[in-house]
This record gives structure tokens, C-alpha cells and sequence, in this order.
């Protein structure tokens, strides 16, 4: 094991810092999203939003959560007997919010059953856990109960997760083991597809282009999703969009990695539309195209120079990478768009770089897998 007096040389350590500051780094850890119910001594149920809630032990089962004792309905929980612990499912973001704001009845419109001693189970969620409190303990500005699991229900929907500020959704880690029938060549593509969506996420924030993933089907090139930018290069990114082969930077990228059998009747009636056009456009011929794709093979990069996006609304330079599977074939283009007045899409420029360095370890990740 190495030692480093700083993980990040760029981030360094703070130990000055203001409340908004640790709640960022805190929403570093990624949670689920919980509400918590009860009722206090008149009946009256009592609900709030929380991401506070751990496990404890399992023998005995004890879980915990946090509650700041400003909250209105503080001195409820803290004077009842019992909680429980709705662990919402991933459509209930909505909930999550509803719970999270004041009200005097939170309960009004709410759809929830009855379990233990009349607290309410809030419907679809993901999980139950009622509960006995068996302690509370002051933490700061908040009170720590613990409670004695009870009684536990469990559904078949994925859990709602927040981090970072946002709602999330939880999915299988993308270096985690890849589903049977993932390996080989096209195998590989569901496994490739998840991969490069969450790269998609991250090149959004890094390079703010428009961003597409385009798999080779029927029709050859084919947008299969779209990560917008601040500001999209068109207020339309309709998914199923087929591209050229020979004259689209994703179409490239493709081409330069999947057998001749797969591209040749697509290329052949592309050249003959394009013998038909003004000289100038890419390409013309097929020795040219050829010429095309082994600079495409040698840098791993396709490029295509200014031209209308698909509704000829927008001129716009475009920069693909091929994603390869195991075997050597390309399973996906990764591909960023821009208006072609200030995106630059040269080969060995900072976004070219970036989109490689993505393809590259979704590449790894597949042989791995």
C-alpha cells in the first residue's frame, strides 16, 4: 500500500469550511430516500423525508435515523414509541418531495395502509421496516434514533437513490459482472450500452457538447440516445435517427470497424448519391472512402466537417469514436455535436481525447467482463 498526503492535487484538503460546503461533500455519499411515519399521542400521523436512515446490527436488527430538532414534527417522533421506515421505490420522487415540504396534513390525497399499532405504510414503495424506538440520542442539531426492527415487508421495485443533490437511479456497477451472453462481438453490445451511457453523463459535464450513442442497425448508423448540452445543438434529438455511412463522423466510426459485409450495400448506395452531388463532398469515391477510414482505423477518430444537422437548421461539426468489442468489432459510436462556429472537432484536439479515453475503458470494461 502507497501513502499520499493528498488524494486529489487539485481538490485539496479544507479545514475551514461553512455548512453548505460539508452538506455538498456529505451528498458525496450516495443514499436511499426514506420517509419516516408515526403517529403521536392523539392519533395524528406524522410524516417526514429523510436519507439519515443506516442499518445498525442484525442481531438483534436495529436500524437508525436522524431527525434535526428544529423539524415541526420533532417533539411527535421523539415523545412516540415507534416509526417506520418507507424506503421509497424509484418512481416515488414525487413522494419524496411531498414529505419533505411543511403541511399540516401530508396525508391528505396520500394512498397508505396500516401496519403495526396503526402507523401508516405509504403504498408502492420499495420496502418496510416498523420498528420500536429502543433509544434517542442528541447528535448536534439533530436527535439519532435507534429502533428495534420489528416487522419488515419488501416489493419487487428498485429503490429510489439521491446523491449529489438529485434523485438517482440505482443500476447493476458497470464493472460489476457482465449478464450471460454478453461476451463475443455484438454480444457485448447491451453490456457496452449501459457503459457508455453512464461515460455520456460524465463527458456532458466535462465537454457540455451534445453527445450521441449510435449502434449499427437494419439501416445502418442509428441514434439510440442523446445526452444534451446547456444548450443543445437542436431543440430536437429524436432517438431511431439514421445516419449516412460515408458522410457522418458516427457512420465512420462504425465503418472503419465492422467487416465489409456489414457496410458494403449501405456504402455502394451512398456513392451513388454521391457521384450525383457537387464535387466537395465526402466521399466521392470508393478509394477515397477507403483512404477515410484507415486514417479513422489509425487515430480512432472520425471527424466530419461542417454540415447541416438533420433538420438543415444547424451547421454543425460532429467528432465519433469507435467502442470495441472484445473482438475487435465496433459495437457503438460515442459522438459529440456542435455548432461549427465554436466547436472545434479536430483529431487530436481536447474533445477527441476525451471521447477516446471513454471508449477506450468502456473497451477494457468489456473484456473484462
Amino acid at each position: 500500500m502507497t501513502a499520499s498526503t493528498s488524494l486529489d492535487p487539485e481538490r485539496p484538503a479544507t479545514t475551514t469550511f461553512d455548512k453548505r460546503q460539508l452538506r455538498d461533500v456529505l451528498g458525496s455519499f450516495v443514499t436511499g430516500v426514506t420517509v419516516i411515519t408515526t403517529r403521536d399521542a392523539e392519533g395524528k400521523m406524522h410524516g417526514l423525508t429523510a436519507n439519515s436512515f443506516s442499518s445498525v446490527s442484525l442481531d438483534p436488527p436495529l436500524v437508525l435515523w436522524s431527525q434535526a430538532t428544529s423539524a415541526g414534527s420533532h417533539s411527535a417522533f421523539r415523545d412516540a414509541g415507534r416509526f417506520t421506515i418507507n424506503i421509497l421505490a424509484e418512481h416515488q420522487h414525487g413522494l419524496a418531495n411531498h414529505f419533505a415540504n411543511r403541511s399540516p396534513d401530508k396525508f391528505s390525497g396520500i394512498d397508505y395502509d396500516l401496519g403495526v399499532d396503526g402507523l401508516p405504510l405509504l403504498r408502492d414503495c420499495s420496502a418496510w421496516l416498523e420498528c420500536k424506538v429502543v433509544a434517542c440520542y442528541p447528535g448536534g442539531d439533530h436527535a439519532i434514533f435507534v429502533g428495534s426492527v420489528d416487522c419488515i415487508r419488501q416489493s419487487t421495485r428498485r429503490p429510489l437513490v439521491f446523491g449529489g443533490g438529485q434523485y438517482l437511479v440505482a443500476d447493476p456497477h458497470d464493472l460489476g459482472l457482465a449478464p450471460r451472453g454478453t461476451k463475443g462481438a455484438m454480444k457485448s453490445q447491451p453490456h457496452a450500452v449501459r457503459l457508455a451511457s453512464r461515460a455520456m453523463l460524465r463527458l456532458a459535464r466535462t465537454l457540455d457538447q451534445t453527445l450521441a450513442l449510435v449502434a449499427w442497425g437494419n439501416h445502418g448508423p442509428t441514434v439510440i440516445a442523446w445526452q444534451a448540452a446547456t444548450t443543445p445543438v437542436a431543440a430536437d434529438l429524436p432517438l431511431g435517427l439514421v445516419l449516412p455511412v460515408t458522410s457522418s463522423a458516427s457512420g465512420l466510426a462504425l465503418a472503419a470497424f465492422l467487416p465489409p459485409e456489414a457496410v458494403d450495400r449501405f456504402v455502394a448506395a451512398e456513392l451513388r448519391d454521391n457521384a450525383r452531388q457537387p464535387s466537395g463532398e465526402l466521399p466521392l469515391s470508393v478509394e477515397s472512402l477507403a483512404r477515410v477510414l484507415e486514417s479513422v482505423r489509425a487515430s480512432h477518430v472520425a471527424t466530419r466537417r461542417p454540415g447541416p444537422f438533420y433538420d438543415d437548421r444547424v451547421l454543425a461539426n460532429a467528432i465519433s469514436v469507435p467502442i470495441l468489442s472484445p473482438s475487435g468489432l465496433a459495437v457503438l459510436a460515442l459522438t459529440a455535436i456542435g455548432p461549427a462556429e465554436h466547436f472545434d472537432a479536430a483529431v487530436d484536439g481536447p474533445c477527441a481525447e476525451a471521447l477516446r479515453a471513454a471508449a477506450h475503458e468502456i473497451a477494457v470494461a468489456l473484456k473484462e467482463a
